[in-house]
Parts: C-alpha cells; structure tokens; sequence
C-alpha cells in the first residue's frame, strides 16, 4: 500500500509518494501563480485545483503504480487563503491569498471593536491583521457589496481542497485557528467575530479535529487526480504543524524550527495553555493540545538581504566554507530587525544595526554576524517559551537554514539546546504522508509511524563558550539602546 502526502505551499504545491515504511518513492511539484497588483494577491482557485490534479496523476504515473495501491492521501498547507463560493459551489471570485494586504482599514475597524486581551483570549493571536481572513470577508462588505450578497460559503484553502476531494465540507481546527473568527479555547466558532464581520454560521464548514478523515475520494476527483474513489482522504493540518509530525515532534518539549525567509518556531505547550503567555497561541494538531507558534518575520530574509546586497556572486555553499575558516565571536554584533515586528518584543519600529566594525572585518565577518543576531532572536523566543512554562529540549531544524552547519552549531550555542537536523527535507509532505497512513490503518499510532518513518542524519551539540554568552548579553543591551535612541518620547 502507497501512500500521499500533499503540501498546499504558497511559493509550490508539492506532493510526495510514500510505501507502507513510509520512505519516499517520488516527488512533484507544481508553481503557484498568482494575480498581483497593489495590495492586492490573489490566484485563480480553479487553475489552483487543476494543477493539483495533474501533479498527483503524475506523481502517481511516474511511479508506476496503479491507482488501487493508494491507500490514503493526506494534506497540509498554507491556513489563511481565502475562497469564497456562491449556492452552486462555483468560485465567485479568484481565492484571496493570505499575502494580500487589502484589508489594512478593516483591521482598524475591528481592532477598534475588541480589546487585544479579548482577541487573545479567543483567538490565541496578538493583534489583528490583514491576513486573516476575518479582515477580507468584512472588506468584501464594505467593497464589493456583490460579492458579499451571494456568498453562499467561505472556506479557507485547505477546505476547499478537501470539498473539491470527497463532496464533504470541513475545516480543522488548526487551520480555523486563522480564520479570526475561531474559539481556539471553547472549539467552536467566535459568534461576536462573525457577528462584526457580517457572517453565518451556515456560511462555515463544520469544525473537525485536525488528522480527522473525509471518507474516500469522489468520483469526480477521482476522474480528474486518477486517484481511486477507495482512496482514504485525510484533511491534515497546518503546515508548521505536519512539519512537527514529519520530524516526530509530537509532544511538548520540542522546538520545531524553519528557517526560510521567515523563521517559525513551533512548540507543543504544555497543557493547560496559558493565554496570557505573550506568545501566539494555536489549537494544536492533537485533540486538545495547543501549540505556540512565534513568526520572526526576520528570520532568513535578513541573510538574504545581505547577500544580495554586498556578496552577490557568493553563493550560501562558498559563504559557509569561508565561516568555517573564521572565529565569528570576533566578527561585529548585529542586530536583524531589518522588518521590524519580531516577537518577542513586537516592536514596528526596530530597526537592523552593525555594531563594532572594525578595518579588518569584511563582508564574510558580516554576514556571520547576521546569522548570529539570528540565532540571537532565537535565543530570545525559546526563553520566552521557557518562561511560558513549557520546558524546551531541543531543536530540530528544516528549511534552508538547517543547510548550514555554521548556523546550526550557533543556535546550538546561543540557546544551550541540542540542534538535529532531519534526513527528510520535506518534513511537511511526511507528516502529511503519516496522517494518511494512520488513517488507513497501516499504523495504529501516530508515534508508531513517526518512529518508522523519521530520522535524523546530524546533530549539534552546545558547547560552553563564555564569549558566546557576553556576545548575547551585548546583543540584547544594544536592542534596548537602539529603542530608546528611537524613541519619539
């Protein structure tokens, strides 16, 4: 028996096939286009699910296998994305992206109806912002009064494919937990959020527990994925989320990091949650469990950013064998809020700093020193994680980041956490892969597939280094002396 898991990214849908040990046989991906002007993002979910269907009827055809050997497939993604669909189930407009920014005005609005404390008493979340798609529905309202009168239906992407699979409407709550207008607390829709935005509850998929079964695909997807209509669909959860599946970390204690272009953290708290934690809190892939989510918006762009803008011929292989060659507890201190907001401070204002150059420094010293002011945000987060009660143990990186051994011996020191780095890249497909394979009974337990399918190929061990920790010690007093340098007081 095969099984597939599908990754509903915003940059490519990607989909992996697994055998019953759940080793990778075959991988395909597919871009997503997109529609862009102004603030506006959106993409044409029709397109979206065709593309879908040929990616599996590839992945599966390139395998050579038939379709009765599918056994289950599973899904994961991208949470905010938003579909609207009129009584007849067709699109009313192009899906609205969580990257777009219409609905800056609207965020005032609400932000002006409900306190921070109530939104993250129920919600989870620390502020209101034009991702959510609470915030488009009620942009909708004021704007396209056309639209807003036929909706019949507002399912976020993921629900949307899993409607499109089995004829069945439903959304897990770790994906609900995006909406803004979810209970992450009480697990039922927010009736004060829906009530500000203008919508009902008939307009909503039915909430289900997240890795919960669809029942089998439809005939029609079945026609156009190639997929049997015996195939068991599992509708997953959020991405970050099959990623801590995908690298068995399935209980708290775990810090479950991807250094991209953002850094995301992901933490299984420590049951009963603490809303009041100053962390952005999540209902959990596990019934009943919550799970910290801080977004360093920071992250990887910041070496990004410096790259391309002082080392352009250098690519990330060359820049790390020359950091190899160096001591970087002798390069400058950098702080790498080049876009502001990184938790835990939230801080808009804060700006990126070179603190410390000297002559003898060059761009190779720089860009270590970015790299460390990272792994000094991470340093930070995991503290306030502590501080929330739930006893960090070490840290499994994915993404880009983990590519890094320089890096990832830095987090290691920073944070006095073991730093491992999975064998499997695509952590997301895999947990997605694993769901499917639960539900179709080819493991009882989830912990028993995480146990067959996951392992490590390195691991980064902290060491004792005192210059490390007066390094960090100068990090953080120069953040508080940019703060108040900057301060309109």
């Amino acid at each position: 028996m095969y099984f597939i898991g599908v990754d509903l990214g915003t940059t490519n849908l990607k989909a992996a096939l697994y055998d019953s040990t759940l080793a990778c046989i075959s991988r395909e991906s597919e871009k997503v286009i997109y529609a862009r002007s102004e603030r506006f993002v959106e993409l044409d979910i029709e397109q979206y699910f065709d593309s879908f269907c040929s990616m599996i009827r590839r992945l599966r055809e390139r395998a050579g296998i038939s379709a009765e050997e599918i056994g289950g497939i599973g899904f994961t993604g991208q949470a905010e994305t938003l579909v609207i669909l009129g009584e007849d189930g067709s699109p009313l407009m192009n899906a609205i992206s969580w990257m777009d920014e219409r609905s800056r005005e609207e965020c005032e609005t609400l932000s002006a109806l409900f306190t921070e404390e109530e939104i993250r008493r129920v919600t989870g979340q620390m502020a209101v912002l034009p991702t959510w798609p609470a915030t488009k529905i009620l942009w909708l309202r004021n704007n396209r009064p056309e639209i807003f009168g036929k909706a019949a239906h507002y399912l976020l992407l993921k629900d949307y494919m899993i409607w499109r699979m089995t004829g069945k409407m439903m959304c897990d709550m770790s994906i609900a937990t995006f909406s803004f207008y979810f209970d992450i607390y009480r697990k039922c829709y927010w009736t004060k959020m829906m009530d500000a935005v203008g919508i009902r509850p008939e307009q909503l998929p039915p909430l289900a527990e997240p890795l919960s079964s669809a029942g089998c695909v439809c005939a029609e997807a079945s026609e156009k994925t190639g997929l049997s209509e015996n195939t068991l669909v599992n509708i997953g959860t959020l991405d970050h989320f099959a990623g801590m599946i995908g690298t068995g970390n399935i209980t708290a204690g775990g810090v479950s990091l991807s250094t991209g272009t953002v850094m995301a953290l992901a933490v299984m708290a420590e049951e009963p949650a603490d809303p009041d934690c100053g962390i952005a809190m999540h209902y959990g892939f596990l019934k009943d469990t919550h799970v910290m989510l801080p977004v360093v918006e920071s992250g990887g762009v910041s070496l990004e950013w410096f790259r391309s803008s002082c080392m352009k011929e250098t690519g990330y292989d060359v820049l790390n064998e020359e950091l190899a060659k160096r001591d970087t507890l002798k390069g400058p201190v950098f702080l790498p809020y080049i876009v502001g907001v990184n938790p835990p401070e939230f801080d808009p204002d804060a700006t990126g700093v070179f603190w410390g150059l000297r002559q003898e420094h060059d761009a190779v010293d720089m860009a270590g020193a970015v790299m460390e002011g990272v792994a000094c945000i991470l340093r930070k987060n995991c503290d306030s994680i502590r501080a929330a009660g739930t006893d960090a143990k070490r840290i499994i990186a994915t993404g880009g980041g983990a590519k890094s051994a320089i890096w990832c011996q830095m987090q290691a020191d920073l944070t006095g956490l073991p730093v491992v780095v999975p064998k499997d890249s695509e952590a997301a497909c895999l947990g997605a892969g694993i769901a499917a394979a639960v539900s179709c009974g080819a493991y009882e337990e989830l912990s028993e597939a995480c146990r067959a399918a996951v392992s490590m190929k390195q691991e980064f061990i902290p060491r004792d280094l005192p210059e490390q920790e007066r390094r960090y010690r100068m990090f953080c007093a120069l953040f508080e002396a940019t703060r108040a340098i900057g301060s309109k007081e």
